[in-house]
């Protein structure tokens, strides 16, 4: 099986949303993508099943920030300082989604440790939470305010959300890997009173972590990009041919 990876930059959400539903419906049995990419502007996607009345758009519009629907399962996001990975693999070779889910977490993994010492310490998940339970409070809006089984953490605090769906004959895996603080301003933005609003501004605080207040100084995006090839290299023991925006059309 052929991989290729595909750097697309910072794009808008929509680009970036429309790209990796293009890809799962072009991969074949013979093919599978890594890209990573950006958002300009900012944008917070919300998961397939969320409504858009979670979200106040018209502080977003006033504020330049995008917001999309996401084909993938999972609740709201800011993409903001990140880099966000998808991922899609024709489903013809694979064992189970869950094996797919688990194999893609580790291979960020070994590609964050590549990038810093000290993410040496990051770890999968190893809990089901019950979403039933999560989705009918008001945190239940936020992506990154509990973590699914093989997500991965660093000292109990999620650092990568990720989801994943079936779409045609292939699987679709996405995530943001949270590199500075600007995601937890999401909490701007959902449709909640302000007590609501402090209470999930503490969560997202106590439950999420980023890459810069890990190592104590900012990312150097390109050199991350460049060591999460790597990992994913090591991890699944592949090689990447290159593939550019009209390749993969």
């Amino acid at each position: 099986m052929k991989w290729f990876f595909i750097d697309t930059g910072a794009s808008s959400g929509k680009f970036n949303m429309d790209l990796d539903l293009r890809l799962a419906q072009i991969c074949s049995n013979n093919t599978a993508y890594l890209r990573l990419y950006k958002w300009e502007p900012y944008c917070i996607s919300i998961g397939a099943h969320q409504k858009f009345e979670d979200i106040n758009l018209q502080k977003a519009k006033h504020d330049g920030i995008d917001v999309v629907k996401r084909p993938t399962g999972g609740r709201a996001i800011l993409h903001a300082e990140e880099i966000t990975y998808s991922v899609i693999i024709p489903y013809s070779k694979i064992q189970s989604a869950k094996e797919v889910y688990q194999k893609i977490s580790i291979a960020l993994i070994e590609g964050l440790k590549i990038y810093h010492p000290l993410l040496a310490n990051l770890e999968l998940e190893n809990l089901q939470p019950q979403f039933q339970n999560i989705l009918n409070k008001p945190s239940g809006i936020l992506c990154f305010a509990s973590t699914a089984k093989n997500e991965v953490k660093f000292h109990g605090k999620k650092l990568i959300g990720s989801a994943q769906r079936k779409l045609n004959s292939s699987i679709l895996q996405h995530g943001s890997i949270l590199c500075g603080k600007f995601h937890q301003k999401l909490i701007d933005y959902i449709n909640l009173d302000e007590q609501n609003k402090l209470l999930l501004k503490k969560e997202i605080t106590e439950k999420t972590i980023e890459i810069e207040t890990i190592i104590g100084k900012q990312v150097d995006y390109l050199e991350l990009s460049y060591c999460l090839i790597e990992g994913f290299k090591k991890s699944l023991d592949i090689k990447f041919e290159h593939a550019n925006f009209n390749l993969a059309f």
